[in-house]
């Protein structure tokens, strides 16, 4: 059987249907890589990961038979894509199966930012209901512009709920997409200028490193809100959680981080804050359909089939 390297845990079901076809190599159980590396390295003809552990460019370096790499994850920042198109390693990732977890989350995450549900669920918990009174009076979502940054397949899908609200959307990205009817702003500052609420769905990527500036962040202003569901990297988080705390800027939900799982500890006691860990396509249903297109991407490549959805 063809020997993999599996560099994180995956849900059962996938760990199971890989060790069921190939010789598997599980990374982040090995007390000594650098002997497993040694040793196996030369054999190792794929690997799976995910997008978040990517695959190091010194572990990539040791594998001179590497052939493809399976991503499970729609993001593939992790992996240094020019070396693998100079390497002719092929690349797959798990687009589409997650486009309506991660679009039901933004949704999600605004809503309980508006309403301040996390708020208002301590408020009962803490029996403050009974002893106080009627919890304080939220925003709405009705009729306020949304801006998405990045309207690609996820950004298309938040844009459709969204509308279900009879919130306005428009978009920025690197072109105008002429089969959209949104109406396009070539500048980010520009459009969050113009807008209540700033979706951050782009690809993590050197292009997109804090793209979502101090200026930006500023243009949107204390009665904006910013939800990043992408990458910690796309938004200047110093300058966010600066503008959260001064007034400057007027709420944010944030799926994503900097430096996950580590998260600015100024954040905690923020009222104008909603915070998640990284759930954006966290549901069984999407992790299974991500985790078999996994195997099958892989199943793929060793039958001598193309990708069913490669990156390169």
């Amino acid at each position: 059987m063809p020997e993999i390297l599996q560099i994180a845990p995956m849900m059962p079901h996938v760990e199971a249907a890989l060790g069921a076809a190939h010789t598997v190599h599980r990374l982040w159980e090995l007390p000594d890589r650098a002997a497993l590396l040694a040793e196996a390295g030369p054999r190792i003809r794929a690997v799976a990961t995910n997008g978040h552990a990517g695959l190091e460019a010194g572990i990539m370096a040791a594998l001179p038979a590497l052939e493809m790499i399976a991503s499970y994850g729609v993001g593939y920042d992790a992996i240094d894509i020019a070396a693998c198109k100079a390497r002719g390693i092929k690349v797959s990732n798990t687009p589409d199966v997650l486009n309506d977890a991660m679009a039901e989350m933004t949704l999600g995450l605004m809503i309980a930012l508006c309403r301040r549900l996390p708020q208002a669920d301590a408020y009962v918990r803490a029996g403050r209901w009974a002893a106080e009174g009627n919890f304080p009076l939220t925003g709405e979502l009705t009729a306020r512009r949304l801006g998405i940054l990045g309207l690609g397949r996820i950004g298309k899908e938040i844009a459709r709920r969204a509308q279900a609200f009879r919130m306005e959307v428009v978009y920025h990205g690197r072109s105008r997409q002429a089969d959209q009817p949104y109406p396009f702003y070539a500048d980010l500052e520009e459009m969050a200028r113009a807008v209540d609420w700033l979706v951050v769905i782009a690809p993590g990527s050197p292009a997109t490193e804090g793209i979502v500036s101090r200026a930006v962040l500023e243009a949107l202003g204390p009665e904006g809100c910013l939800v990043n569901v992408a990458r910690g990297s796309i938004v200047d988080q110093d300058a966010m959680v600066d503008l959260l705390g001064s007034g400057g800027l007027g709420g944010a939900a944030l799926d994503v981080f900097a430096e996950e799982p580590q998260v600015p500890e100024t954040l905690y006691a923020m009222e104008n804050v909603v915070l998640s860990p990284h759930q954006g396509s966290a549901t069984v249903k999407t992790r299974m359909a991500m985790g078999d297109l996994v195997v099958r991407n892989m199943a793929a490549h060793f039958a001598g089939d193309p990708l069913l959805t490669p990156v390169c």
